[in-house]
């Protein structure tokens, strides 16, 4: 409970992007094609994989999940981001910056599982290629899938449910353009080492075991490229998992920019700014990775461009 000289927050206050009143336009029009880019991105990867049969494959289901997550996460953060930025300062409800924080949290924790349950398919299909298909079927795909959703549902709403006990007290705002847990954590007026503690052993569960199991099976996949005797044969194995290397470094490596190496500019701009990476940059990466990189998913929107063109040559 609250003493008597101090309110129970009922809003919470996003400081935002002050400062830049001479930039805020040019930063309006980034941010919104930014965003524009990445829900159109991940959609068409969606679409594509959910409606062309050649890209009805276990990397091509992954990958869409991953999709809908980087979609999910941005649009969590960007539309209230873009609002902030005129106004300078957002204002939330207590419980709506709450409602933000549980689904970014699950947004951004089921992006790890995901692409670990990615670098497994890309394991079987180089190293045990013969038994590939019979392996990695598609029971097994949804199975990967859904547990990974569920364990990451229940790892975040039971550190939620913790989070919500708590009191908070007196200073309302945050010096973020988002409901991170990190600020909103310093907000309270509780004893926080509990909860501290439970967010360190999830963030193992979530984030630090993926990342080993990841290294792991590119250890596994590494040796057995090495032990092919064509070079035309290894560059093919390699090509096979390339994108999803490049994605694994990009995440991974945004993940320690900003959470992992913390320095003494985690409250000021420079943190803020590290945000951008996660929030915005890392789900933009996604399509342009694969619609670069890989040669089924730019044949598959080529072919749904001409049958769009075509059918609407026709009428």
């Amino acid at each position: 409970m609250c003493e008597e000289n101090q309110t129970q927050v009922t809003q919470i206050r996003l400081l935002g992007f002050r400062g830049l009143h001479k930039y805020k336009p040019l930063l309006f029009i980034v941010f919104l094609l930014t965003y524009i880019f990445i829900l159109a991105g991940n959609l068409l990867i969606i679409l594509l994989v959910t409606t062309i049969d050649h890209l009805k494959t276990p990397m091509f289901y992954f990958l869409k999940h991953l999709s809908i997550a980087d979609f999910l996460i941005t649009t969590t953060i960007v539309p209230v981001m873009l609002d902030m930025i005129f106004v300078e300062e957002g204002i939330l409800p207590f419980w709506g910056c709450m409602i933000q924080l549980y689904f970014f949290g699950i947004f951004g924790f089921i992006q790890c599982l995901l692409i670990a349950v990615m670098s497994y398919d890309r394991y079987l299909a180089i190293c045990h290629p013969l038994r590939y298909s019979s392996l990695m079927g598609p029971d097994l795909c949804l199975l990967l899938v859904v547990l990974s959703w569920l364990l990451v549902i229940g790892l975040i709403s039971s550190e939620f449910i913790v989070l919500i006990q708590f009191d908070f007290c007196g200073l309302n705002h945050i010096d973020q353009f988002f409901c991170d847990f990190g600020p909103i954590v310093e907000l309270a007026t509780s004893d926080i080492s509990n909860l501290m503690l439970i967010d360190f052993v999830y963030s193992m569960f979530g984030i630090f075991l993926p990342f080993v199991f990841i290294i792991t099976t590119y250890f596994c996949i590494l040796f057995t490229i090495l032990k092919i005797s064509s070079a035309l044969g290894k560059r093919k194995s390699f090509s096979t998992c390339s994108s999803h290397l490049i994605t694994v470094c990009f995440y991974y490596g945004t993940i320690m920019t900003v959470y992992v190496a913390r320095s003494d500019d985690t409250t000021s701009v420079g943190a803020k700014y590290k945000s951008l990476l996660y929030t915005v940059v890392t789900p933009l990466m996604n399509p342009i990775i694969y619609s670069l990189r890989n040669n089924k998913i730019r044949m598959a929107t080529q072919k749904l461009i001409s049958h769009i063109y075509q059918n609407g040559w026709k009428r």
